[in-house]
Formats: structure tokens, C-alpha cells, sequence
């Protein structure tokens, strides 16, 4: 068994039947009463997000969690196509699935494939990506009273970020996928 003593953010708990992924926690000791757990957590069924509070070391079954490395091959309209790298076997997991992470996968693109109970439930890309920047206006030299200063540019595969006046067209940048901000220039 879990106890609340031992979450961890991206863990996953099982509640009342539903496997839930923990966003974040926060343990409190108000002056007056017991010590509780508030937590933000994910349902994994459907995706959506909720507030819960538990006891202080109220105890949960924990759920088996795997990483595996998946190539992403292609969109395939509602779904996104992934293979495995270790037999080759191809799996299709719904967009809604892949969420925010289809932004940031070109096809070919190696990511982690979260199972639960064997069961695939979330994509993880890396916390930083390079990508070719596929279109941009010119930065005009003078565009700024202070040299700073940003322009939307829109990269390969699709998202678009806030780039220096800098960047240009063919320029390859780094992105922080946390954030979706511009980090430097490849």
C-alpha cells in the first residue's frame, strides 16, 4: 500500500476503482486539527483534472507504471500512430491521449509511452526539442526602441512560439516543451 507520506509527482493511485496521476501535492499542518494532503490529480480514463484532499497517511493501492520507448510514425486523423522500438509492433493511442505532446513530435520521433496496468495512458516528449523554424517574417533592424523584442514563428511541426527578431526562416531553435517558450538557437 501507498501512503500519502510517499506521493510523488507523477505517480499513480488508484481511488475508489479509477487510477488517478498526481500533478502535484502539498501536505498541510494547519495549527488546529489533523494534517492533511491537497492534491491535483488526473483521471486517466478521460483525462480531466481534479481537486482531492486526503488524511494525513491515508493509504492507497499503488498502480503499475511503465515507460516504454515508442517511434512515432504518423497521424492518422483521430489517432496517432506509434511503434515499439524493442518488437516492432505498432499501437495506436487516440489524440485526445497523446494530448498536449502532438505539438511537439515530428514523425520519426523517439518518445516515452506511459502504461498503466498495461494499458497506454500518457505521451512524454523531452523537456526541450530543436525544430526548424518553417515560417516567420524578417526582423527589420530599428523594430525596437530597447534591441529586444519578439515575432511569432511557426516551426515543423505545426506550433507556433515567440521567437527573437533574430530568427529567421531556416534557423533551427531550442524550445522548452513545458512552457512552448523560445530557448536559444540551435
Amino acid at each position: 500500500m501507498l501512503s500519502t507520506n510517499q506521493f510523488r509527482n507523477g505517480s499513480h493511485i488508484e481511488i475508489d476503482g479509477t487510477v488517478y496521476k498526481i500533478l502535484e501535492f502539498q501536505h498541510v499542518k494547519p495549527g488546529k486539527g489533523g494534517a492533511f494532503v491537497r492534491t491535483k490529480v488526473r483521471r486517466i480514463a478521460d483525462g480531466s483534472v481534479i481537486d482531492k484532499t486526503f488524511r494525513a497517511a491515508e493509504k492507497f493501492r499503488p498502480v503499475h507504471t511503465e515507460s516504454r520507448k515508442m517511434q512515432y510514425l504518423y497521424d492518422s486523423g483521430d489517432a496517432a500512430v506509434f511503434m515499439d522500438t524493442r518488437d516492432y509492433e505498432q499501437l495506436e493511442l487516440p489524440r485526445a491521449l497523446a494530448g498536449d505532446a502532438m505539438r511537439w513530435m515530428r514523425p520519426n520521433d523517439e518518445v516515452d509511452v506511459m502504461f498503466v496496468d498495461e494499458r497506454p495512458t500518457d505521451v512524454q516528449v523531452a523537456s526541450a526539442v530543436e525544430m526548424k523554424v518553417t515560417k516567420t517574417q524578417p526582423g527589420v533592424k530599428g523594430d525596437t526602441a530597447s534591441g529586444g523584442g519578439n515575432k511569432p514563428a511557426t516551426l515543423e511541426s505545426g506550433v507556433t512560439v515567440q521567437v527573437p527578431l533574430f530568427v529567421e526562416e531556416g534557423d533551427t531553435v531550442r524550445v522548452d516543451t513545458r512552457s512552448g517558450e523560445y530557448v536559444s538557437r540551435a
